[in-house]
């Protein structure tokens, strides 16, 4: 797919921090619920081509005068050791990686809650962690009457109960490190806190999808069912505001559910704030820096596609259910979308049958990998007994893009054959075949004494971004390699055998 622009981040930028100190302005002190990943959010990167992942980051820099940060994760993630998908690091690390990263940008961190809290063991250590590295921690226990007893959730036994974090900033940004964390109750207990106190406070929702003012199909908007699929979110039409504003407004489904009880919590506690729907209290903007929305509707729909083959490795492998791949399935029926509609799906393929019929694999096992340049060009590779195929159109496509002939081997025998005694009798490893970690480290060496391979590796820059799919699963270091040079990466749902990895 060629790259194409079509979101525009300076007027993006400057629509959100009017609207959100607008909003601020009509109260002392403002909790603003985050949802979303506030760095690195490659999905809104991928449906809104031209989107900078961090451009939360660099709002909160804008407004880092007014604004601080109260960081939430909740305790079972953390003893789960739940991973973030699209770098494959725990919670906890990303947390921490979070922390550093506001630093960095000057935004303070007034400090981070560990919600839900019943002495986990990997909670307390993370807690004891984060002490010694001078961060502020509070703990919150499950809140009693949570969700239906509002009474009781408001009051000292329920969100009184939990610690207050002081802030001094007149904007407080509540986040985490994925959905659950817990920060819409931490931002209700901090209002509560104020509010019991005589402070006045009130509470707003950042979040960036659904877009509400985009169609309830929109695929920028499906593509959010997508990623959502083992949540069971969908999006609605927000009847409230509809009832209340005769307009059409979009929202998701848990939204419009707490909705009711959200307003009456917010009464209760004397906030003055008159919301009529979930759409009132966001304060979104994004579709002010759509400049392009038919490229948002194909990248989005490429968005699905990828999160298919993803749920789909994820059921083979145990860990989606049933209800979850019907769920994405039924969403690409929607779209009117097939796996075939990603370009890279049918090379790989091919690419495997070709090694196959040629038998040209490894050991009896044939795979084959596809990369789309941002230029439309498609590049292929095999397996074979010195690399995998990931390793092999990696090195295919850096060659491809610095201009090196396809006769000239980028890797010295001195290298592939001392990198091959290695594997086999010192580690005692099956197979000497290179995966793409491997292969990119191999790569480096040889940078040192070939200026074509140094031409190569100077390229790979170029892949960030860029398309790639592969025949099978795969393995740990080619999916590090994968992550790290920032492929936008698919594959079959079949592991790498002896049979053709096809279906």
């Amino acid at each position: 797919m060629t790259e194409t622009k079509a979101f525009d981040n300076d007027k993006y930028l400057a629509e959100q921090a009017s609207f959100i100190l607008e909003r601020a302005d009509r109260n002392e002190k403002l909790y603003l619920e985050f949802g979303g990943k506030l760095l690195w959010d490659y999905h809104a990167a991928r449906v809104l081509p031209g989107y900078d992942p961090n451009v939360k980051m660099r709002l909160l820099a804008r407004l880092k005068d007014r604004a601080e940060v109260v960081l939430c994760i909740h305790a079972g993630d953390i003893e789960r050791k739940k991973l973030r998908g699209d770098f494959g690091i725990t919670y906890d690390a990303d947390a921490l990686r979070v922390v550093d990263e506001l630093a960095e940008w000057g935004v303070g961190v007034a400090g981070v809650v560990i919600t839900r809290f019943d002495e986990q063991p990997a909670a307390v250590q993370f807690r004891t962690r984060l002490e010694r590295f001078g961060v502020p921690v509070f703990t919150h226990r499950f809140t009693k009457g949570y969700p239906n007893d509002v009474d009781l959730i408001v009051s000292p036994e329920g969100y009184g109960a939990n610690a207050y974090v002081p802030t001094t900033k007149p904007i407080v940004v509540i986040t985490g490190p994925g959905p659950g964390s817990g920060k819409l109750a931490t931002a209700l207990t901090l209002l509560y806190h104020d509010r019991m106190a005589g402070r006045p406070a009130a509470y707003s929702k950042f979040e960036t999808f659904p877009v509400w003012n985009l169609p309830l199909k929109h695929p920028v908007n499906v593509a959010y069912e997508a990623a959502t699929a083992e949540l069971g979110d969908f999006n609605c039409v927000d009847p409230f505001h509809l009832e209340a504003y005769g307009a059409v407004s979009i929202n998701y489904n848990r939204d419009v559910e707490v909705f009711p009880v959200l307003s009456r919590m917010l009464q209760r506690m004397g906030t003055g704030q008159i919301y009529k729907s979930p759409t009132d209290m966001g304060v979104n903007r994004i579709a002010t820096g759509i400049v392009d929305d038919e490229a948002c509707k194909e990248a989005a729909r490429q968005e699905v596609i990828r999160r298919r083959f993803r749920i789909a490795g994820e059921y083979a492998l145990g860990i989606a259910d049933t209800a979850t791949l019907n769920r994405v399935d039924a969403i690409m029926e929607s779209l009117d979308a097939s796996c075939l509609d990603r370009r890279v799906v049918t090379p790989a393929r091919e690419a495997a049958m070709e090694a196959a019929a040629g038998r040209k694999g490894h050991d009896g096992i044939f795979c084959g990998a596809a990369i789309e340049l941002k230029d439309g060009r498609i590049i292929t590779g095999k397996n074979s007994s010195l690399f995998h195929a990931a390793s092999a159109v990696v090195l295919n496509t850096s060659k491809l893009l610095a201009g090196i002939p396809d006769t000239i081997h980028l890797l010295p025998p001195v290298v592939t054959e001392s990198i091959r005694t290695l594997k086999l009798h010192v580690l005692e490893r099956k197979s000497e075949s290179l995966n793409l970690d491997e292969a990119l480290v191999a790569l480096a060496v040889s940078a040192a004494m070939n200026p074509a391979a140094q031409a190569a590796m100077e390229a790979l820059k170029q892949l960030k971004g860029c398309e790639l799919h592969l025949s099978h699963f795969p393995g740990p270091g080619d999916e590090a390699g994968l992550r790290n040079l920032g492929l936008n990466a698919t594959s079959d749902a079949t592991f790498a055998g002896k049979d053709i990895p096809i279906k």
